[in-house]
């Protein structure tokens, strides 16, 4: 049933009364009358009464002459019902009618408080799908953003190509329900992914419709160049097939809407120029992107350095997810506490010997998904840099830092319970084996705002903690 205002009885009874009047005059026409609606318009429930009386008054001598033979008289009967109709309009108020709609139609001065409770309305019925805000939509795999790329239309995501030797089982702490909008044990049917919707404030809220979903600007790793400042774990001088890692999720703070604070591996090919390939997945906070600071699962790509390729997520023509149960972009839970407890995700990307195509897994064996290899450039082959760790955004430009957090917070000095940490690090080989990293190197670019210190034992493997609090007495 469709809603309505419900209103006065006495002034609701007062107008229906004069509207079924005048429809009992409109009974009275013949045929002709209403064959002749569209020419002169009087029945459009924009128009006002007056100008209909006016037409219908010249409709009627035309017809009064056309039975006539030529005489341009009114007969006193049609005069008679003129002269009702009009003291029916004088009496009853001017009212909107519509013959294709059964709910009540509104003026255009009403549009404006019509929306207001359209709004309303949608706010009730549109529950969101988490705690969040989120609204997770299950969409068929087949009609996933991906798909829009000329290269993929018609076709369906592949088939699981076989992973990494050496794989090691249960390296994060949790698994599928890591998110919020999954907690129930709800997720997406078979045949469908799950994907976070966009909303019409997500978009408004970049600095234009292309910027929205890309990295706000082009960075390098080994510089603070528009703002980015990093503290980074990485390998270098050989070729890499793909890497593994586990990541500890904190919510760390963020200054402003125009910054970010991430935890990430990159997989990298090509040189800092244009040319540079990457592919790009961890855990972020980005009020710009998301419209608020929950720590998120996020994938992204780029072949052009960050120019006009890749995106954030499903928001462009890229990644093809094959999961429905992990919603990318979608807020992760729980996360970790200062001296409290720590949880981990465990992302593997590897690059299908078979097809070429770039898999992520996430967790104890969860497949999310594939970077088609024509994509890239560079990374067609095969890596030739991995790199882990945190990157923040800058926008302070008054001489002082900012207070964007890294990580958890904390200097890697802190440790365990109170540092961000990745541990188990590894790369993939050119015969698809998990190898440990030989030769990892660490990288901060500011290390009195964030600082890096690395490690290796029998349990975690190659590690590091990194982070830090941004603005401090050290970093002013």
């Amino acid at each position: 049933m469709k809603g309505r205002n419900i209103g006065n009885p006495e002034t609701e009874e007062s107008k229906l009364s004069c509207f079924n009047l005048e429809f009992a005059i409109l009974g009275w026409m013949d045929s002709g009358f209403a064959n002749s609606e569209k020419n002169f318009g009087c029945l459009d429930p924009w128009r006002r009464r007056r100008q209909c009386r006016e037409k219908w008054t010249v409709f009627f001598a035309v017809r009064s002459r056309k039975m006539g033979g030529g005489c341009w008289s009114v007969s006193p009967i049609v005069s008679a019902l003129v002269f009702f109709l009009f003291f029916v309009s004088s009496v009853c108020p001017a009212r909107s009618v519509s013959f294709n709609d059964s709910s009540q139609s509104f003026r255009p001065g009403h549009e404006s408080k019509k929306l207001k409770f359209v709004r309303a309305h949608l706010r009730k019925i549109n529950k969101p799908a988490s705690p969040d805000g989120d609204i997770i939509d299950c969409v068929l795999s087949h009609n996933q953003p991906a798909f829009d790329h000329p290269q993929l239309k018609g076709q369906k995501p592949l088939d699981p190509p076989d992973r990494p030797t050496g794989h090691l089982s249960r390296t994060a702490m949790f698994e599928e329900n890591f998110q919020v909008w999954s907690m129930s044990n709800e997720f997406c049917p078979e045949g469908t992914v799950p994907i976070r919707r966009t909303k019409e404030e997500d978009v408004l809220r970049a600095s234009s419709i292309r910027r929205f979903g890309k990295k706000i600007r082009p960075v390098r790793r080994d510089s603070s160049t528009n703002g980015h400042e990093h503290a980074v774990g990485y390998v270098s001088g050989d070729e890499y097939y793909g890497a593994k890692a586990s990541i500890n999720v904190w919510a760390p703070v963020v200054a402003n809407q125009y910054e970010f604070s991430l935890s990430q591996m990159w997989v990298i090919a090509g040189s800092f120029g244009d040319d540079l390939n990457t592919i790009e997945a961890g855990w972020q906070i980005s009020p710009e992107l998301y419209g608020d600071n929950y720590p998120r699962f996020f994938t992204y790509w780029t072949s052009d350095a960050y120019q006009a390729t890749g995106c954030y997520n499903l928001l462009c023509s890229g990644f093809v997810q094959t999961n429905n149960r992990i919603a990318i972009g979608a807020a992760i839970s729980p996360t970790s506490s200062y001296n409290g407890g720590q949880f981990d995700i465990s992302l593997l990307v590897w690059k299908d010997p078979k097809h070429g195509n770039w898999w992520l897994e996430f967790g104890d064996g969860i497949l999310v998904g594939y970077w088609p290899s024509f994509l890239f450039t560079h990374l067609r082959d095969h890596a030739s840099m991995v790199q882990f760790g945190g990157e923040i955004v800058n926008s302070e430009n008054s001489g002082s830092h900012t207070s964007t957090q890294m990580g958890s917070g904390h200097f890697a000095e802190e440790g365990f319970g109170k540092a961000s940490y990745f541990r188990n690090l590894q790369v993939v080989d050119w015969d698809n084996n998990l190898v440990p990293l030989s030769n990892l190197r660490v990288l901060a670019d500011h290390p009195n705002c964030y600082d890096i210190q690395g490690g290796i034992n029998r349990v975690w493997g190659n590690y590091f903690y990194y982070g830090g609090p941004g603005k401090n007495p050290k970093c002013p």
